[in-house]
């Protein structure tokens, strides 16, 4: 299989111009968020006019997984990437230019779809470019390298909006995308024997059949409960109520809260290729790291949450380490759902993974605010830390429904993996 062969240079130089267009398309995501008072005046909008380009684009990504999964399915990664490149650069460039807050929110749909259209290309092309083994560490390379998109676009959005303005500035953001798009022609091939991969031509019938085929198998629906349980309480921190919870919920200053923010991104690089390395050593146990660092995750939020008063730095700051840490977890799903399905239909299992986390993210984010409106009726600026101890308690719904789906899931994944090969356990088990 292909997926097994290494062209000597080669797959560096494909991996390192893709991951790069996905670090391009975190960058893009996450540019809205220093640019959130410069919105405000440019169209002149409320807070919560503001949040909805947030909630429309995680809705939007979401949405967009198993569609983009059949699409790299159908087409190939290398086409469907160089599709995404060019909507989210053409997309940015028309955000630049709105003038309403309709047509911006237009432009934030686009940019969720391109968004939409990177990360399983990449790890597609991840699939089919290095070997077996190789791919879990590669997978959490890749998602640590995206996260330097977010940081990335800190600083030099800051400096060319309050240098540059708003048009030129990001019409700089989309034009570089099409530099990228024109690079993967060149440079990417979808297989070290193929320029081009295409699939079978899919029906609506061979849609239903190939979906109800990868739900079927029980690596999917761990992968799934996997990215589904792991990921949502540092998703949630990282992009709407993290500040506002340790700011009002545990009384810290502004700079102390963007700094365990900060350190959260960190926790998440730094923990993504241990990860990556003890999942390729020891495969099967897989599910038992999942387990463990949701465990982990729910006892910290549990000591946070039930400390009398505001809980200690120490202790915050182990909250966002922690937290931090289920965002590599998260990506597990995805190589569980790679074992477990046939080469042709990988991005489609890889696209039914990929949404849970952010579903689960999406239902936290509109819960905390619901409930934190419940228990501070009628002044939105006056949230208290009961208010937040209620709100985020939440939390223990998802974790409760995550973690029976995760045992329910890794005994069947495990039971149907034996039943095919009964050496599995040992075979997959201290691979070194």
């Amino acid at each position: 299989m292909s997926q097994n062969v290494v062209v000597p240079g080669g797959a560096w130089r494909i991996w390192g111009l893709a991951v790069a267009v996905y670090l391009l398309a975190v960058f893009h995501r996450s540019s809205l968020a220093v640019a959130g008072l410069a919105a405000s005046d440019r169209f002149g909008i409320s807070a919560s006019q503001l949040a909805t380009f947030v909630m429309l684009q995680l809705l939007v990504y979401a949405g967009m997984q198993i569609p983009v999964g059949l699409l790299v399915d159908r087409f190939g990664a290398r086409a469907v990437l160089i599709a995404g490149t060019t909507t989210i650069s053409l997309a940015q460039a028309g955000f630049a230019l709105a003038d309403s807050y309709p047509a911006a929110l237009v432009a934030r749909v686009f940019v969720g779809i391109g968004d939409a259209m990177t990360f399983i290309c990449v790890l597609r092309l991840v699939a089919a470019w290095f070997p077996v083994r190789r791919i879990p560490l590669i997978t959490q390379l890749t998602g640590v390298t995206g996260q330097l998109g977010a940081v990335v676009a800190a600083a030099p959005m800051t400096w060319a909006l309050r240098e540059l303005g708003w048009t030129p500035t990001y019409l700089a953001a989309g034009g570089l995308g099409l530099v990228f798009a024109v690079a993967l022609v060149l440079v990417v091939h979808d297989a070290p024997t193929d320029r081009i991969l295409r699939g079978d031509r899919l029906s609506w019938s061979g849609i239903r059949s190939r979906l109800a085929a990868s739900w079927r198998q029980p690596g999917t629906r761990l992968g799934f409960w996997t990215h589904f349980t792991t990921q949502f309480s540092a998703t949630t921190l990282g992009l709407l109520w993290g500040y506002p919870f340790l700011v009002r919920g545990e009384g810290l200053s502004s700079a102390a809260a963007g700094t365990l923010l900060t350190l959260m991104v960190v926790a998440i690089m730094g923990a993504g290729p241990l990860i990556g390395w003890a999942i390729g050593r020891d495969p099967w146990h897989r599910s038992t790291i999942v387990i463990g660092v949701v465990v982990a995750i729910v006892t910290i939020w549990t000591v946070v949450l039930a400390w009398p008063g505001q809980a200690p730095l120490p202790v915050l700051v182990a909250l966002v380490v922690i937290a931090g840490v289920g965002g590599p977890a998260s990506m597990i799903g995805f190589d569980l759902a790679r074992t477990s399905n046939p080469a042709d239909r990988v991005a489609s299992a890889t696209a039914i993974v990929n949404q849970a986390g952010f579903v689960a993210s999406l239902v936290l984010v509109i819960a905390i605010g619901l409930i934190l409106d419940w228990r501070t009726p009628g002044d939105s600026t006056a949230y208290t830390p009961g208010a937040f101890r209620w709100a985020m308690s939440f939390q223990y719904l998802l974790w409760a429904l995550g973690l029976t789906q995760l045992w329910r899931y890794r005994r069947r994944t495990r039971a149907a993996l034996l039943a095919e090969d009964p050496d599995a356990r040992s075979r997959m088990t201290g691979l070194g």
